[in-house]
């Protein structure tokens, strides 16, 4: 065994001190908030998928609110394959964008029907070949509708991990191996949630509420927001944005 100190990587921190602060972040995480999970309501793997895809460009809210239309009109892929356009995009309408998502959810139901029986995959590799869906959206589907542990890596997660000194790389796909090597798998997922909640609620992207912040000791961009207590209350979102 190598009596060799080992490689500091940034800041004067080491691998194994880059790995413990970050379990350490995830672990008050997970103590403050308990709740943690996805925000989009489903109720099976397909309409964890659509309203995924659907969340674009949208809040989880909005979406939530036109989820029951939606799936009492179209409960299936065979169905929302062969929904009117029309139709379809009255109901999504409400979304933004609802052209294009329109066209997403009709190639992505009628892709299902084709390849797999109308039913959503379980593997990554099948789900990315899916029109409209990445890799983002596949984890999301796996990690929650399926217990395969996957990383989201949304606009919440990138910033917060580059914020806590994680990782500099802002490629999702970079950053999703690159801190799936800090954490075991079977913490991925929950992982995902702490942070896209922490994001949403606290460390926002302008203006973070770094003086009501749980981790705020182990955070290298504390002081980026107000650090005053009182200030920072006055930030911190009780629910994701609207």
């Amino acid at each position: 065994m190598s009596d060799a100190p080992e490689t500091v990587i940034s800041g004067g921190e080491t691998r194994t001190g880059l790995v413990r602060r970050a379990r350490k972040i995830d672990r008050v995480l997970a103590e403050t908030y308990p709740d943690a999970h996805c925000e989009l309501d489903f109720d099976d793997p397909f309409q964890l998928l659509v309203v995924t895809v659907l969340s674009a460009q949208t809040t989880d809210k909005r979406v939530n609110a036109v989820r029951p239309t939606l799936f009492a009109a179209y409960p299936d892929a065979k169905a929302m394959a062969a929904a009117d356009r029309a139709t379809l995009e009255g109901i999504v309408g409400p979304l933004g964008f609802f052209r294009a998502k329109t066209e997403s959810l009709l190639k992505l139901s009628a892709a299902l029907v084709e390849h797999h029986d109308g039913k959503v995959p379980p593997r990554l590799d099948d789900l990315v070949k899916l029109p409209g869906v990445g890799r983002k959206t596949a984890n999301v589907v796996l990690g929650n509708a399926f217990g395969i542990p996957g990383i989201t890596v949304d606009t919440h997660f990138g910033r917060l991990v580059r914020r806590f000194g994680w990782t500099e790389l802002t490629d999702p796909v970079k950053v999703e191996h690159a801190i799936g090597e800090l954490f075991p798998k079977k913490d991925w997922t929950m992982l995902s949630h702490h942070l896209i909640w922490h994001g949403r609620r606290r460390c926002h992207a302008r203006n973070p509420a770094c003086g009501a912040c749980p981790v705020a000791k182990w955070c290298p961009a504390y002081g980026e927001g107000p650090t005053d207590p009182v200030a920072a209350a006055k930030l911190v979102r009780t629910e994701g944005r609207a």
